[in-house]
């Protein structure tokens, strides 16, 4: 007897989910992704956010230590390791922190410590080399801190004077690379060439495309007069000469879960007509995030009363998460298809955690992701109620700061089970792209 009504087994489930997630790609796009996510499994993790949000969407664990109304605050929505790294301009300083808020959502806090925990524990192994035990440890860590640093804002510490320190091993050195290695000049190497005394894209290279007439004209008129309106201050603060732009070109094959997305690059002048004072800025098509998706009717409806667009979503998640939000971060609109606008900056550097030489190291790591996220849910709680900023710290404290011990191994134990659920599904697509090349 055939019992139709029984639910797909995991692997279906799995698979349904990726060919209906990439079924916009072209085949050379979703090709150049999935060789990306059949590497390992954390590569896998990385390209399946959507997994992960219909796997713990509701999950009644998250009643255990949140799941109220001001538990909630804006979360980063993709939390792992590889989303911290260097950031920033020669304007506000270079730092270390999330600089990518494309999947940024409200909803409760455990979701960003939940998926950070998990990538912990995939990244640790396949990455730093650690044991189990060390990632348990790791992921503690982390929780430990990011309660210490809530409780340090309810005892009055704002959000601007929580630091992450770079002086340590592993953070010190790499940030000092970072600032030896990398900046305008090199990043404005890397991207352009200059021809009769006039910068512009460097088309040579296998990340840039050349724009038809047709979207050079409107991607021009929309940066003209569209983007401006959407700045802080109403783009006051920039003058039109600051802004002119010089070119546009389209970015190819970036990122793994953002692949196939349309995504553009801009030169503007800056803040001079000096050729060294060229800036790029970065125009990315912008979607719901995966939360969005496995959302019910009236929470969908809710979200799109909130925002215009997801553009408009993503500017005012970044306004509230980043610790030195760009002063360039807006949005535009090319044929009804919104698109996010930020500076890119010469800075930007993932850390390269299969560096970091021992426990010790990624133990402060992993203090300061703690810190990190601590803080952006701060900043993300004060963005939403301005007139009872503390209402998140008191109420996460208040579920967790009397049984810490518990929610940090409630933590631990998901973290864990859902690693190995992730392998498993990595082994199930590995083996279905085998049968289908062979």
């Amino acid at each position: 007897m055939t019992f139709h009504f029984m639910r797909p087994a995991r692997s279906e489930l799995v698979l349904d989910e990726l060919r209906t997630q990439n079924r916009h790609l072209s085949d050379a796009d979703r090709e150049r992704k999935y060789r990306k996510m059949e590497r390992t499994p954390y590569r896998f993790f990385r390209g399946t956010n959507h997994l992960f949000w219909r796997d713990v969407w509701q999950d009644w664990r998250i009643y255990m230590f949140g799941g109220l109304r001001d538990t909630q605050t804006w979360l980063q929505g993709d939390a792992h390791v590889y989303n911290h790294g260097a950031y920033g301009d020669d304007r506000q300083g270079v730092h270390y922190g999330m600089d990518d808020f494309d999947d940024a959502v409200i909803g409760d806090y455990q979701y960003d410590l939940w998926r950070h925990a998990a990538s912990m524990v995939l990244d640790a192994e396949e990455n730093a080399g650690l044991s189990a035990g060390q990632a348990r440890r790791a992921i503690r860590h982390l929780l430990g801190v990011y309660l210490d640093t809530l409780a340090a804002y309810t005892a009055g510490t704002g959000p601007e004077d929580i630091h992450v320190t770079y002086i340590n091993k592993p953070l010190g050195p790499f940030m000092r690379k970072v600032l030896a290695k990398r900046g305008p000049k090199r990043y404005l190497a890397k991207w352009t060439v200059v021809e009769d005394g006039e910068r512009r894209f460097n088309l040579d290279t296998k990340k840039m495309g050349a724009v038809s007439a047709a979207e050079r004209s409107q991607l021009l008129k929309a940066l003209r007069e569209q983007y401006p309106e959407t700045l802080r201050n109403g783009g006051r603060e920039l003058s039109p000469a600051h802004l002119r732009v010089k070119d546009v070109a389209r970015r190819l094959n970036a990122g793994t879960g953002s692949l196939g997305l349309s995504r553009y690059y801009a030169l503007i002048s800056g803040a001079s007509d000096r050729l060294e004072d060229d800036l790029i800025l970065d125009i990315k098509q912008q979607t719901p995030p995966p939360a969005y998706r496995v959302m019910n009717a009236r929470e969908k409806r809710l979200w799109r009363r909130s925002f215009a667009h997801e553009a408009q979503r993503h500017a005012l998640a970044f306004q509230a998460l980043a610790n030195h939000p760009d002063e360039y971060i807006g949005w535009l609109t090319l044929d009804d298809t919104v698109y996010s606008v930020r500076e890119r900056s010469p800075y930007k550097k993932d850390f390269p955690t299969h560096k970091v030489r021992d426990f010790k190291q990624y133990r402060r790591l992993a203090r300061q992701w703690g810190r990190i996220m601590a803080r952006e849910h701060l900043q993300g709680a004060e963005a939403l109620r301005p007139d009872d900023p503390a209402y998140f710290s008191r109420a996460v404290l208040d579920r967790c700061d009397t049984r810490r011990e518990s929610f940090k191994q409630m933590i631990v134990d998901l973290a864990f089970t859902y690693a190995d659920c992730v392998r498993r599904d990595h082994a199930v697509f590995v083996a279905e792209r085998a049968a289908e090349s062979g």
